[in-house]
């Protein structure tokens, strides 16, 4: 926090910033993306605006702060004049504190990112499943005898197969960036809220620094004596916005977890999704052999109807 110099007012509030351009190529992303993402896109470009604001609300804070030390000068109070300046000084650092608090938002949104770009991997498992068994649904409609059943549902278990291992990816990806987002979000909460505190209490006492004795026309008021005072309350804050720290319970994650390696070497920072690729694999490979050794035991005649494989789920 600046310090004010007395003699040269115009020191004691920052100058403004120029606002941020918010402006992105994925603008459009919530509309014309895959629709697994798209609710979550729209969060996170809602959150975009909302950041917005809050620097916005910085940058007026800043203003407004600068326009009280000027108000204050031109009332020719030495009192009202020196008080008022260094309570723009404490305004304007509330107006630094939104610009803060909106980067951390930064941070928070960027986390939820995570999450809509694993949903927008995982929608092309999915369709491709559903294509699949779309297909053998038809086929079986139209030719239950057609030789192509048998490829398709072999394509089916594979496609399935994958789909778990996506699913499961992003089920931990969700859990895990979810924590990490609003841990984030909520932390910069806490550190805006109790800064904010620390500002207003010390302004709070500066208040006590304006003598509002009344009195009659013609009386001369007491020489305003309260300068050092006043400039101490500035050094006062400034040294418990340095000294803050947090005080917040811990959110615990075990996403860390050490990841056994397993017999085929594979080893992954998800365990859910190292076992569902060994089971899902060994599930395809069962089916596959199931397939192969069924053709070699029936008699090579046009399969009926009612004897096709039955549609997977």
């Amino acid at each position: 926090m600046y310090v004010p110099n007395v003699q040269n007012r115009t020191l004691s509030i920052r100058s403004r910033k120029e606002p941020r351009h918010r402006f992105s190529i994925n603008t459009f992303r919530g509309m014309t993306g895959p629709e697994l993402s798209r609710k979550l896109s729209r969060l996170i470009k809602s959150e975009n605006s909302a950041i917005g604001a809050y620097e916005a609300a910085g940058r007026e804070r800043s203003s407004i702060a600068s326009q009280l030390s000027e108000w204050g000068e031109s009332t020719e109070d030495d009192a009202v004049s020196d008080i008022s300046d260094k309570l723009g000084v404490m305004l304007a650092e509330m107006g630094e504190q939104e610009d803060i608090f909106s980067q951390n938002l930064e941070d928070y949104r960027g986390t939820l990112k995570h999450i809509r770009n694993m949903e927008s991997s995982v929608q092309p498992s999915r369709d491709q499943r559903q294509k699949i068994t779309d297909e053998i649904a038809k086929l079986k409609y139209k030719d239950p005898t057609n030789t192509r059943l048998t490829t398709l549902e072999h394509e089916l278990v594979r496609a399935e197969a994958q789909n778990l291992v996506a699913e499961a990816q992003l089920s931990n990806t969700t859990r895990t960036k979810l924590k990490e987002a609003f841990d984030i979000h909520l932390s910069a909460v806490v550190e805006r809220a109790e800064k904010q505190i620390i500002l207003a209490n010390h302004a709070r006492r500066l208040l006590n620094y304006i003598d509002d004795t009344p009195v009659v026309p013609g009386d001369a008021r007491q020489a305003y004596e309260h300068e050092l005072e006043a400039r101490q309350v500035l050094e006062d804050a400034e040294n418990d916005l340095r000294n803050w720290q947090p005080n917040l319970d811990p959110v615990v994650s075990s996403a860390d977890q050490e990841v056994p390696v397993h017999g085929n070497g594979i080893s992954e920072q998800e365990p859910d999704v190292v076992n569902t690729r060994v089971d899902t694999e060994s599930y395809a490979n069962e089916e596959t052999s199931t397939h192969a050794k069924k053709q070699l035991n029936e008699p090579q005649t046009t399969m009926a109807a009612e004897d096709a494989v039955p549609l997977a789920s």
